[in-house]
C-alpha cells in the first residue's frame, strides 16, 4: 500500500511507539491520585506539559491536554466565550474552517451570539481589510485557522494579530495542520489561543492539546470538571500525551529539512504530472498565497475526485478528497468553493499529502495509475 493521506492520519512514530508502551506498563497510575504512583504520573505529565509549551514558545501554565483537535476546538472556543464579559458576546470565524467550529456556530447562535463569518478572498486570504470589516465593539474572540486542511493555505497570523490585539480582541487558531510542519511561535504569531492534535504529528490517536496564554479569562464548559484544572473531564492519558510529546518534538526538530523533502516531492507530482498530460490542476497558485509544503491539493479536470479516489484505493494507493472529518458528504468543500470553483469544478478535488517517509517512487506509481485512469475517461 502507498499512502499518501497524512493530512488525514499519520502512523505512530518507533519513538513515540516506544514511549507509550513503556509508559504504559510503567506509569498507570491516575496522575491525579495522591499515592505515589499517581505521583509518578503527574510527574510526566508535567515534564509533558513544559516540553509541549517550549515548542510552541509558550507558557506552562496554559497547557490543556485534550482527546484530540476536535475536542480541542470544542473546548477552547467554548471555555473562553465563556469567560468573556456580556458586553463581548460577538463572535468572528471564517467559511473554511474544520468542521467542528463551523458546527459549532449553530449551536452559539441558538444560544444568543452574535456571529461573523467571513469569506477568504479569491486566493484563500483573510486580509486584514476583511478581518477590519467583520470586527465589532461587541467582538470578543476571532478563530481563524493557522492553514486549511484541504487546500493547504497559510494565513498570514502575524499580520492579522496585532488588528485584534489593539482592539483587545482574543485569538484562537487552529494549528493542527501546521504543528510540527512550520514554525508555531506564541509570539510571532500573536495568537491567545491555539488547539493542536497527536495523531497529525506521528503520535497515537486521541490525544490533543489547547493552549490558552495565562492570563486569558476562561469558564469550563463542564462545571465542577477537577482534571486539567478544571478543563477537561476524565483520567488523563498520560502515556499517550508522552508519546504526543516525543512525537511532536521528533517532528519540530527536523521541520526545515522535511518542508524541503515535501517540497520537492509536490513539484515533482505537477512538473512530471504536466509532462504526461495528466489533466492535474493545482487548487491554489502558490504564487499567490503561502501553502504547505506537505499538502497537495488539485482539480483532476476529467472526473469527480471521489471516482479518483476510488480508483487510486483499487491501485493500493491511499489519497483522499477533503478532509477525512467531512468523509462521506457529497457536498462540494467550502474550503474549495472559496477559491471561487463551481460545485462540479469543487467535487473534481483530490487531496495528495506527503509523509516524511513518502518516496519520488511513490509519487511515480501515483502518476502512472492517474496517467492510466485519464486515458481511460478519453
Amino acid at each position: 500500500m502507498i499512502y499518501l493521506d497524512y493530512a488525514a492520519s499519520a502512523p505512530m512514530s518507533d519513538e513515540a511507539m516506544q514511549v507509550f508502551h513503556e509508559l504504559n506498563q510503567e506509569v498507570y497510575g491516575n496522575a491525579s491520585s495522591l499515592h505515589d504512583a499517581g505521583g509518578k504520573a503527574e510527574h510526566i505529565l508535567k515534564y509533558c506539559r513544559r516540553q509541549l509549551a517550549g515548542l510552541i514558545h509558550g507558557h506552562e501554565d496554559g497547557i490543556y491536554f485534550t482527546s484530540g483537535g476536535t475536542e480541542s476546538n470544542i473546548l477552547a472556543l467554548q471555555s473562553v466565550l465563556n469567560g468573556l464579559p456580556a458586553a463581548r458576546r460577538h463572535f468572528v470565524t471564517t467559511s473554511v474552517e474544520h468542521s467542528s467550529i463551523r458546527n459549532l456556530v449553530f449551536l452559539l447562535q441558538s444560544q444568543g451570539w452574535g456571529i461573523s463569518v467571513m469569506q477568504p478572498d479569491s486566493s484563500g486570504r483573510i486580509t486584514p481589510e476583511l478581518l477590519l470589516s467583520h470586527v465589532r465593539e461587541d467582538t470578543g474572540l476571532v478563530s481563524i485557522q493557522h492553514a486549511n486542511s484541504e487546500t493547504g493555505i497559510i494565513q498570514d497570523l502575524q499580520e492579522l494579530s496585532p488588528i485584534l490585539k489593539k482592539r483587545n480582541i482574543l485569538l484562537h487558531t487552529d494549528a493542527v495542520q501546521t504543528f510540527g510542519k512550520i514554525p508555531v511561535h506564541a509570539d510571532e504569531l500573536g495568537f491567545d489561543v491555539l488547539t493542536v492534535s497527536s495523531h497529525k504529528v506521528y503520535g497515537p490517536k486521541g490525544v490533543g492539546a489547547v493552549y490558552i496564554r495565562p492570563g486569558v479569562e476562561w469558564k469550563p464548559l463542564y462545571p465542577g470538571t477537577t482534571h486539567e484544572k478544571g478543563f477537561r473531564p476524565g483520567t488523563v492519558n498520560v502515556p499517550g500525551i508522552g508519546a504526543f510529546v516525543t512525537a511532536a518534538a521528533a517532528m519540530t526538530g527536523q521541520m526545515t529539512e522535511l518542508a524541503q523533502h515535501f517540497r520537492k516531492l509536490k513539484s515533482h507530482l505537477f512538473m512530471e504530472g504536466q509532462r504526461l498530460g495528466i489533466p492535474l490542476k493545482p487548487v491554489v497558485d502558490e504564487a499567490r498565497a503561502q501553502v504547505l509544503p506537505h499538502i497537495a491539493g488539485c482539480y483532476f479536470l476529467k472526473a469527480e475526485g471521489q471516482y479518483i479516489m476510488l480508483e487510486c484505493n483499487r491501485n493500493g494507493i491511499c489519497i483522499s478528497t477533503g478532509s477525512a472529518c467531512a468523509a462521506g458528504q457529497q457536498e462540494p468543500s467550502p474550503s474549495v468553493k472559496a477559491l471561487g470553483a463551481s460545485d462540479q469544478e469543487a467535487l473534481r478535488f483530490i487531496r495528495i499529502s506527503f509523509g516524511q517517509h513518502t518516496t519520488l517512487q511513490e509519487i511515480d506509481t501515483l502518476l502512472n495509475t492517474l496517467h492510466q485512469t485519464a486515458i481511460s475517461k478519453l
